[in-house]
């Protein structure tokens, strides 16, 4: 098998996700010293020639007390609120830690559709390109401001992952305040540190638990092993450690666990669809079609559809469900929802014929649709 670590470590493209914890006080607040520390780790290995992307979660942890608020919000308009704040208190911070090192930073905010809507992925990667051929770190963060519940993707752990397929990352590094995956809670005298994982099959009894420590930020090790799950299954390495250990996580990369990859990188956008997507409807279909769409990899068409589920215009992410009701993949979908109902059953040809030729066209493509692994 390839030494993981040694691959981490000589990456020409890494990218590299810190949490809130890492960048703030217990209080919350922006702890300056820790993004300095952060900062000069980065600037150690960028001045290796490698490309680095930054991952930065922080901005509402480092916001809400400049609101006079004591704790992190729970309402999203609030935490937007924070965001809002804390993003230009936390840039800020960075572009003066790199620019001690002679590196500029620049911000780049995302929200899930800007990397499952076929024009604003190719942007977002094209952006990402070019800042790194200018000797530039994206900084990049999930934009809080603006994104609700139906198109967040929810942490900044998964957010990395997906970010390390698109700029075709030889790497990721998950930094926050754990030290890696132990095999029973970290608290307890008996655990013990997984230093190396395989395939995440192989931790499937192992607790995960909850939010990072300080209650700041959204994620614990189960969004990590998500993460390193989308990320090695896509053929990228993975390296999860405290921030406290930086140098070493960026130098050699001898700390921590390390998730071996374990796939082949895939389609950027079926990627994202996959895995940072939340589906606004479903549409059910009958064993002909299950048996095109998971066997053929065909497209769906109105014909083999028995039901429509939810309230979805064309462009949206739907699940595709079996007879039982069984998920069995995602796809964007061609149709309002409101459209479909008159459509079930119908050739495309008799449609096209009645209703003109707008209608001779596919429910959802197969180049637009992921479909899960069936046991």
């Amino acid at each position: 098998m390839t030494d993981s670590r040694s691959v981490i470590a000589s990456a020409d493209r890494i990218v590299v996700k810190v949490g809130s914890s890492s960048l703030t006080t217990a209080g919350g607040g922006l702890d300056e010293s820790r993004v300095d520390a952060i900062s000069r780790s980065i600037a150690a290995r960028h001045a290796r020639g490698t490309h680095v992307v930054l991952v930065s979660s922080g901005a509402i942890a480092s916001g809400f007390l400049s609101l006079g608020l004591r704790r992190r919000p729970q309402d999203l308009a609030t935490q937007q609120a924070s965001a809002s704040v804390g993003q230009g208190m936390l840039l800020a911070r960075y572009t003066s830690a790199f620019a001690g090192h002679g590196i500029t930073v620049g911000q780049v905010l995302l929200t899930s559709h800007d990397v499952t809507r076929r024009s604003h992925y190719r942007n977002a990667q094209r952006t990402l390109f070019r800042l790194l051929e200018l000797g530039v770190i994206p900084i990049v963060n999930e934009n809080d401001t603006v994104a609700t519940d139906e198109i967040r993707l929810g942490d900044n752990d998964r957010l990395a992952a997906l970010v390390a397929h698109v700029v075709q990352a030889k790497a990721l590094i998950l930094l926050s305040d754990v030290d890696g995956l132990y095999d029973a809670p970290p608290t307890k005298p008996e655990a013990r540190l997984i230093r190396e994982v395989n395939h995440v099959s192989e931790i499937d009894g192992v607790r995960l638990g909850g939010a990072g420590s300080a209650g700041l930020g959204l994620g614990g090790m189960a969004t990590k092993v998500q993460a390193a799950t989308i990320a090695t299954a896509a053929g990228i390495p993975t390296l999860v450690a405290a921030s406290s250990v930086a140098d070493a996580a960026l130098d050699t990369a001898d700390v921590g666990t390390v998730f071996h990859a374990t796939g082949n990188r895939s389609s950027t956008r079926l990627l994202w669809l996959a895995h940072a997507t939340t589906p606004t409807g479903s549409i059910t279909v009958d064993d002909g079609a299950v048996e095109a769409l998971t066997v053929r990899r065909a497209s769906l068409l109105p014909a083999g559809i028995t039901a429509v589920h939810g309230s979805f215009v064309a462009g949206d992410p739907v699940d595709l469900l079996d007879q039982s009701g069984r998920a069995i993949g995602r796809g964007l979908v061609n149709f309002d929802a409101r459209e479909l109902p008159e459509l079930l059953g119908r050739s495309t040809r008799d449609l096209a014929r009645e209703r003109g030729p707008e209608y001779e066209r596919e429910v959802v493509h197969r180049d637009d649709m992921v479909v899960w692994a069936i046991s």
